[in-house]
């Protein structure tokens, strides 16, 4: 058997490695890894990949700097060629991308089954690109690998049919066991405390709003009184900030250039909250066992917010404030288990070979 892997984004190859070791100790199984371009940047070197153990792609498609819709086209050309060339068994696409929606949309076309991880995620925000991404994705798939019970509740009141639908766990969980104990430092840190609050901010509903973006600022302001802030920034938030001359930000706020992945779990190791505006992180946060202050309105993971282990703070000084001082000093339980056992991409690749 065959499978085509498509992925676009640094996420998603570390999501992907985990199924692609297992397919490398599976007879009887081969893996063609397409990179579309999506993000193709200086973190996409031969180091990330050697130091993350992750094989590296047998296709370069290279696309990537425009619109949405540019990448999206650009993509589906690209990877249909691809695809006529391999002839896989099976497409596997991850996450909610352009990357994700691009590869489906050409092996759908072509009549290859579709595999998506992380599928059944719902924000019920399609002001949000991922969020079209992941439900037109999750329509066309013929197996759709859930990680929560909330994601199998979504897939199923979508009318989807149930026996597309698996509860696998979350592959990133997977993730975090396999790469937690070769954590690094990050280089640009500095000498720092552990019991810092970890931020990260890099969403276009916040980084392209001023408004949002001067009060997130404003409340990371007022805990850096009592408070250090480490805030890895993302290239959109450091440009939108050179734009705000007005701004003062606190000495207590350690701006640092962005983090690898072996960095961030450091970070997320020693910290002591986590204040973030991405998806990936609340859970990574939860993984660490580390309380977590979502800057935005609403999340994909709300089985976390039910836990009581994240909470939603939307962009304003007082309620950012106050969500700090509900969430700092929580313990979580280890036996709290919400993704899995850490063997999700072992289920899942046997669930492929089951319906081949």
């Amino acid at each position: 058997m065959k499978i085509c892997t498509i992925i676009g984004a640094r996420p998603q190859f570390i999501k992907a490695a985990v199924v692609s070791r297992v397919i490398e100790e599976t007879e009887g199984v081969s893996e063609t890894l397409i990179h579309t371009g999506q993000h193709f940047d200086a973190n996409m070197s031969d180091v990330f990949f050697e130091e993350l153990n992750i094989r590296k792609p047998d296709h370069q498609l290279k696309i990537g700097g425009g619109t949405h819709g540019q990448n999206t086209g650009r993509m589906i050309e690209a990877i249909e060629a691809v695809l006529i060339r391999e002839k896989p068994d099976w497409v596997l696409v991850y996450g909610d991308t352009d990357s994700t929606l691009a590869g489906t949309l050409a092996a759908v076309k072509l009549h290859i089954p579709i595999a998506h991880v992380e599928a059944g995620l719902r924000s019920y925000n399609r002001r949000m690109p991922e969020e079209i991404n992941r439900v037109l994705t999750d329509h066309a798939a013929n197996l759709l690998f859930a990680p929560t019970d909330t994601a199998v509740h979504n897939l199923n009141i979508e009318g989807i049919d149930s026996a597309k639908v698996h509860q696998v766990g979350d592959v990133m969980y997977d993730a975090t066991l396999y790469y937690r104990k070769s954590a690094k430092r990050p280089s640009s840190i500095g000498v720092i405390a552990e019991g810092f609050i970890l931020c990260t901010i890099h969403r276009a509903e916040n980084t392209d709003d001023l408004s949002r973006l001067t009060r997130i600022l404003d409340g990371l302001n007022v805990i850096a009184k009592e408070h250090t802030i480490i805030l890895p920034v993302h290239p959109r938030t450091a440009g939108v900030i050179k734009k705000m001359p007005s701004l003062q930000l606190n000495k207590n706020i350690k701006i640092i250039d962005p983090v690898g992945f072996l960095e961030m779990h450091w970070l997320l190791q020693k910290c002591s909250v986590v204040m973030t505006d991405s998806g990936g992180v609340q859970k990574e946060a939860f993984f660490h066992r580390k309380p977590c202050i979502t800057l935005r309105d609403e999340t994909e993971w709300v089985e976390l917010v039910d836990a009581g282990v994240n909470i939603l703070a939307a962009p304003g000084t007082a309620d950012i404030v106050a969500a700090l001082k509900s969430m700092i000093g929580l313990e979580i339980d280890e036996k709290l288990n919400l993704y899995g056992d850490g063997q999700t991409g072992k289920r899942l690749l046997e669930i492929i070979m089951v319906n081949k």
